[in-house]
Formats: C-alpha cells, sequence, structure tokens
C-alpha cells in the first residue's frame, strides 16, 4: 500500500478522532467555567442560610426561609454538590442533621463533603464519627474518630478527637488502643486542657488491660 493509499484510508478516521478530542478539550473548559459560575451562585444563595446556623435556627438554616426567599442548605448543597459552595453546604447541613439526632442523615451528608482545609475537614469526620457512634456502629466510629485525629494535627481540637477515638476503643472493649489514643494525648500535646483526663482514662486503661491477661 503507498503512502498515498495510506492517507486516503485514514484521513476520516483521523479527522473524526481529532474531531472527538477537540470536543472533548470544549466540554472541559465548559464544565470548568460552568463549575466556576455555579460555585459563585451557590455562595450566593447560602450564606444567608449560613446566618441562620450562626443562629442557631437549624430548621430554617437547613430548609429555608420561603417567605423571604432564602433557599436552605440541604437545597443548596443538592444542587450545586459538584462545587466547593455545594459541599461546604453538606458540611452544614450534616452537622445540622447531627444536632437534630438525625444520624443517618448527617452522615449522607457529611460523606459528601471535602476540602483541603485541614481544621474543617476533621471536623467532618469527627462528627461522623459521633453519629456512627449514636447508632452503635462503633467500628465506623473508631474509622471516623481516627481519620479525625490523624489528620494535621492541632493543639486545640485533636486532643478533643483522640479522647473521643480512646472512649470508642473502651466502649469496642479495646484497651490496648485506648490506651495509646490517650497517651498520644499525654505525648504529643503535653498543654491540651484534655491532658488531666487522658491520664485518668489511661490508668483506667491499662487497669482493665492488666486485668485481661
Amino acid at each position: 500500500m503507498t503512502a498515498e493509499q495510506l492517507i486516503e484510508k485514514y484521513k476520516n478516521p483521523a479527522i473524526i478522532g481529532l474531531g472527538v478530542i477537540v470536543a472533548l478539550i470544549a466540554a472541559f473548559v465548559f464544565y470548568k467555567y460552568n463549575q466556576s459560575e455555579n460555585n459563585t451562585v451557590a455562595q450566593e444563595e447560602m450564606y444567608k442560610a449560613v446566618f441562620y446556623f450562626e443562629q442557631d435556627s437549624l430548621e430554617l438554616a437547613l430548609k429555608g426561609d420561603e417567605a423571604k426567599g432564602i433557599r436552605g442548605l440541604q437545597e443548596v448543597a443538592d444542587e450545586y454538590s459538584g462545587t466547593k459552595a455545594g459541599k461546604l453546604a453538606a458540611f452544614y447541613t450534616g452537622i445540622i442533621y447531627l444536632k437534630q439526632a438525625k444520624f443517618q442523615e448527617s452522615i449522607d451528608y457529611l460523606e459528601k463533603f471535602s476540602s483541603n482545609e485541614g481544621i474543617l475537614q476533621a471536623r467532618s469526620w469527627a462528627a461522623m464519627g459521633d453519629a456512627y457512634s449514636e447508632l452503635n456502629d462503633l467500628e465506623n466510629a473508631i474509622k471516623y474518630y481516627k481519620k479525625a485525629a490523624d489528620h494535621k494535627g492541632n493543639e486545640q481540637i485533636t486532643p478533643t478527637y483522640l479522647m473521643k477515638l480512646g472512649l470508642a476503643y473502651e466502649l469496642n472493649n479495646n484497651w490496648k488502643d485506648a490506651s495509646d489514643a490517650y497517651d498520644k494525648i499525654i505525648t504529643d500535646y503535653p498543654k491540651s486542657q484534655d491532658v488531666a483526663d487522658a491520664k485518668k482514662y489511661k490508668a483506667k486503661a491499662q487497669a482493665a488491660l492488666s486485668a485481661s491477661e
């Protein structure tokens, strides 16, 4: 087959392939632009609902105030789920459901949240741990407390997550890991206000561990 014949054979597929690539690039650019636009809209939609959240008017924050044209955080989370603002709305929604003792709903929304911001991400995982703990699902409670405690350690909040982790281990009769969680507070965060409790609970865990051997 000559070069001319090869060119003729593959000319149309090559053009079609190039057209597909161009279309995909165009679609991606439009998606990114649209996401940016949607994120701006979502931020504008949610800020009044966040004000309700901060005032502890949880139902108005969650469902909105139709009389004032204010959309709720749940609706924003559902409609703009692919945006940063939508994910933040999902975080708020999950926290509200946790406060309302709707634990599975809390988990469902907190699972939609992700962030590079360490404190907020850890808070989300700890809240999931709380919800699972309330559902008596200790394995998942431990999993998410551990994720929170291990994520970008912070002197102010990480000891609290370690205390929750230790207590969940205790409820699961895992005294060795409970002791280790308390010890991490004592060793890594010696200035924490949780140190006194950590020492007390560590002694309790070690006593229980000795008794079980």
